[in-house]
């Protein structure tokens, strides 16, 4: 069993930066990839980027890459999210899920409630 806690959502102008935090409980956090979703109002959740158990591959949607970088710490049970230069259709809630790996939804067994990230033209 794993429950993730995100943190460190907010409102930000266009531009600017914001670093998301995943915390996770239990023993067996290491050994799931870790990944970043996010959705809009009215509109279906989208993939952002997840990340190995061990950290050693990332995968990133098209809308964020070079923009966004997913890691993780294992040794603290935590998994980040840090975005740049961030536009305003980046604004939807953002939620952490830990699972198998890869861009699906259904991959993720547990996932967190999620932080709202807005960001201001």
């Amino acid at each position: 069993q794993v429950q993730l806690v995100e943190s460190g959502g907010g409102l930000v102008q266009a531009g600017g930066s914001l670093r998301l935090s995943c915390a996770a409980s239990g023993r067996t956090f290491s050994s799931y990839a870790m990944g970043w979703f996010r959705q809009a109002p009215g509109k279906e959740r989208e993939f952002v980027a997840c990340i190995t158990w061990n950290g050693l591959s990332t995968w990133y949607a098209d809308s964020v890459k070079g923009r966004f970088t997913i890691s993780r710490d294992n040794a603290k049970n935590m998994a980040y999210l840090q975005m740049n230069s961030l536009k305003p259709e980046d604004t939807a809630i953002y939620t952490c899920a830990a699972g198998v790996w890869g861009i699906s939804p259904s991959g993720y067994r547990y996932w967190g409630q999620g932080t709202q990230v807005t960001v201001s033209s």
